[in-house]
């Protein structure tokens, strides 16, 4: 069923708006049609009254058709509004619909076909109209709920960079502090260390076994309080970038029976065996023979640490494209595929709480992870709960190290100096890299 349109006709000539009814009646429209004479009625009916459509003469006898467009424009009542026009009105037409107005049609036109036509279109024209601004008006707010949300966002960046600066002041002044810290006590723990051990020497006099007992004690803390202070303010020099490696041509073998034979006692302790197996045809690499040290003295401690019976193995061997594989693997009691991500983190245990069973910096890892970054290698682990661990360090052979200056007088190592020709012809990947390091030479 169709609507049945209310229409008002603003028209002070009774005859017009008879014809105007009388067309529409006849067009079939469905119409509640309400009449009045002048501006100020159509004015106060409108609003009161909603109207699906206004016929408007222009020509009233209070004022003109444009000045009441724009007095309702101005109170914002909007309604499609169709002007009609007399005989010679059509040139101000353009103003009327500039104005306001939706359409217009002379009255010498009017006729029920016409007249639906212009009405139903001016209703059409003018819900578009409403649904146009409608849609304006939410883009409008949309727009200015993004600026909102921008300028919000704007203020958290702000905030975080603040944060941000505020956290990298603090771990800066963290780092400095623990360097410091950790320099100004190593001091005196070393005299500590030193004098226990002159204490312990049978030609300043012999002490009873009580005593023997208490220095030794006294010795074997101040070692481990050493080896915490150092872990320390080698993971500042890390954090700062300030650690250098010291690269040199050694003997890998050596230096790794040399950590064992010095972690071997505490092993020995826990009656746990610690195997070693070289396979290397040759043995020689070009890296920081301190710090290989240390990662496998950290390996080997954790792995005794987290071991209460069964073996520790190391091994070492080679790998293709001029690496080396060194190997730590334990009985212990594992760690758990959940904490695989965090294993690496700086003062990172798995057990956090402070009744922990095995103590720690929480360092160790991070600092061999940081190290083996630094020469070019990685490190993966293996391991399953109450069934052990196996840390796998892959590094190359020989390191790189910064690009020295050009000016500085630098020998080069050739590739029968340093590898097994058998294994490394001379148009090996390391020939078209080693002019980018500089170290002495030396002949083997």
């Amino acid at each position: 069923m169709e609507e049945t349109l209310k229409i008002l006709v603003v028209d002070d000539d009774k005859v017009d708006r008879i014809a105007i009814r009388s067309a529409l009646t006849k067009a079939g429209v469905p119409i509640e049609l309400a009449e009045v004479g002048d501006g100020n009625e159509a004015f106060s009916a409108l609003s009161t009254t909603v109207y699906h459509c206004v016929f408007l003469d222009y020509r009233l006898p209070d004022q003109d058709g444009l000045t009441l467009i724009q007095q309702l424009r101005s109170s914002e009542i909007k309604v499609p509004l169709v002007v009609l026009t007399d005989q010679g009105d059509e040139q101000i037409t353009l103003q009327l619909l500039k104005a306001g107005a939706t359409d217009y049609l002379s009255k010498s036109r009017i006729s029920p076909e016409t007249l639906s036509q212009v009405l139903r279109s001016a209703i059409r024209i003018y819900q578009a109209e409403m649904q146009a601004d409608l849609a304006s008006q939410q883009l409008r707010e949309t727009h200015e709920e993004l600026i909102s949300k921008n300028q919000e966002l704007e203020r958290q960046q702000q905030q975080i960079q603040m944060q941000n600066f505020k956290l990298l002041e603090a771990s800066r002044l963290k780092s400095l502090f623990l360097a410091t810290m950790s320099h100004e006590l190593r001091t005196p723990m070393n005299a500590i260390i030193g004098f226990s051990q002159v204490l312990l020497r049978p030609k300043f006099g012999q002490l009873t076994h009580q005593q023997r007992d208490m220095v030794e004690r006294i010795l074997n803390n101040g070692k481990h309080l050493l080896m915490l202070l150092n872990e320390v303010l080698d993971f500042s020099k890390l954090e700062g970038g300030g650690l250098d490696l010291k690269a040199e041509i050694f003997n890998i073998s050596k230096v790794i029976n040399l950590a064992v034979s010095e972690i071997r006692s505490l092993a020995e302790a826990k009656n746990l065996s610690l195997l070693v197996k070289t396979d290397l045809q040759n043995p020689l690499v070009f890296n920081d023979p301190v710090r290989i040290k240390q990662i496998l003295i950290n390996l080997l401690s954790n792995a005794i640490k987290f071991t209460e019976f069964g073996e520790i193995w190391v091994e070492v061997k080679e790998l293709p494209a001029n690496r080396v594989v060194i190997i730590v693997q334990d009985t212990g009691v594992g760690i758990a595929p959940k904490d695989f991500k965090h294993i690496f983190e700086a003062f990172r245990q798995v057990d956090q709480t402070i009744t922990r069973k095995y103590p720690g910096t929480g360092l160790g890892l991070a600092i061999i992870d940081s190290l083996v970054r630094m020469m070019g290698g990685k490190i993966f682990l293996e391991s399953k709960v109450g069934v052990g661990s196996m840390f796998k360090i892959e590094l190359p052979r020989q390191i790189t190290l910064p690009t020295v200056e050009a000016d500085t007088p630098t020998s080069q190592l050739d590739d029968d100096d340093f590898f097994c020709p058998a294994k490394n012809p001379p148009h090996s990947s390391f020939q078209s890299r080693k002019t980018s390091i500089g170290y002495p030479k030396f002949k083997l």
